[in-house]
This record gives C-alpha cells, sequence and structure tokens, in this order.
C-alpha cells in the first residue's frame, strides 16, 4: 500500500471520530435544548374507552401525581445504559370514567420538558392510556419525573399509575417498574 493511502485512510479515520466526538458533545449538552416544552407522545393504538373531551366537570375527587423515572441508569464504570420509558395510566373504577387533566414531564434538574397539550383525557370504566419517551431522548436525565394530575365527578377507587423502563441491547436487557405516589390531593368542589 502506497505511503499515501495510509495517510489518506489515516486522515480520514481521524475526521470521522472527530465528527463523531463533536455529535455525542452536542447531543449530551443539556443547555442546547430548546427553551420550548415538546409535545409529550401518547400511544393511541387500540384505546377504547379514552377520549379527548373539553367537558368541564365538578371536582369529586382528585389527585396530583408523582411517578419518578429514569432515561438513563448508570453502569460499569458509570457508563450510561438508556432506557425507553413507558407511562400507564389505569383506571380502575369498575363503573366510573376519571379524566386526566394533565401529564408533564419533567427533567433531573426540575424542568418542564414535554407535557400532554390536546386536552382532558376520559378513561371509562377499567380503560388505561399510555405516553412514551423514547430511548434516544435524554432530555430527563436519572431522574426525571411525571407529574399526573386526574379528577373524577364522584368517588371512585384510584387510578394505578406507573411508569416502565425497558432497554435491550443484544443478549442483554433490563427492565423495572415504578409507580407513582400521591404528592396532592385536589379538594372538592363546593
Amino acid at each position: 500500500m502506497s505511503k499515501w493511502k495510509v495517510v489518506i485512510i489515516v486522515l480520514i479515520s481521524v475526521l470521522f471520530l472527530a465528527a463523531c466526538n463533536a455529535q455525542k458533545n452536542i447531543s449530551s449538552n443539556p443547555n442546547n435544548s430548546s427553551s420550548e416544552t415538546n409535545t409529550l407522545t401518547r400511544i393511541q393504538e387500540n384505546e377504547e374507552g379514552v377520549s379527548v373531551t373539553s367537558n368541564t366537570i365538578k371536582i369529586s375527587q382528585g389527585q396530583i401525581i408523582y411517578v419518578p423515572v429514569y432515561s438513563h441508569a448508570y453502569h460499569g464504570n458509570g457508563q450510561k445504559y438508556f432506557l425507553a420509558i413507558t407511562l400507564s395510566i389505569q383506571n380502575t373504577s369498575l363503573n366510573h370514567p376519571i379524566i386526566i387533566r394533565s401529564v408533564r414531564y419533567y427533567n433531573s434538574g426540575g424542568k418542564l420538558v414535554k407535557e400532554y397539550t390536546q386536552g382532558n383525557l376520559q378513561l371509562a370504566p377499567l380503560a388505561s392510556t399510555d405516553f412514551f419517551i423514547p430511548e434516544q431522548d435524554e432530555t430527563g436525565g436519572s431522574g426525571a419525573n411525571f407529574i399526573v394530575e386526574w379528577i373524577a365527578d364522584q368517588q371512585v377507587t384510584e387510578p394505578v399509575i406507573e411508569a416502565l423502563m425497558i432497554a435491550t441491547r443484544s443478549q442483554q436487557g433490563i427492565s423495572f417498574v415504578t409507580s407513582g405516589r400521591v404528592i396532592q390531593e385536589l379538594q372538592p368542589e363546593q
């Protein structure tokens, strides 16, 4: 192989590695994120019993729920293992609907980065809905969370609100679930 071919191959390799490193620095730098809040993705396949409503109801019961989630976990020597996140909201009432007024996604620093903005979601009895954060989305960080606000116009059993984190690579995989915690009870309207 000629001396010039070797030089060209080495130069191309160095440029390729430098470009990869520059792209990694751009995507992992939180200061490059926009100040606008993005729309949260709701999974809508086969969602019988879920509808968007603009109806206002008199609150009989409701809560604000905190759900801890993780867009990545650390392993080995502090390497990041990126995770996809699915937030699941399940109406456990046998007879009555509930309304999901808001779903907001916050990063490790407490900054709102995504929210559901398409109106109130009505979940029929025993219906559920899901929100999704893809594995490549690093905006949340290792200490991200969802805040979910739900209401009902009569007394119902509390919904189950959980998050599933999952990732698979080669023959390795990781998955775990976190549960929501009530951080505020909403007062009934008189």
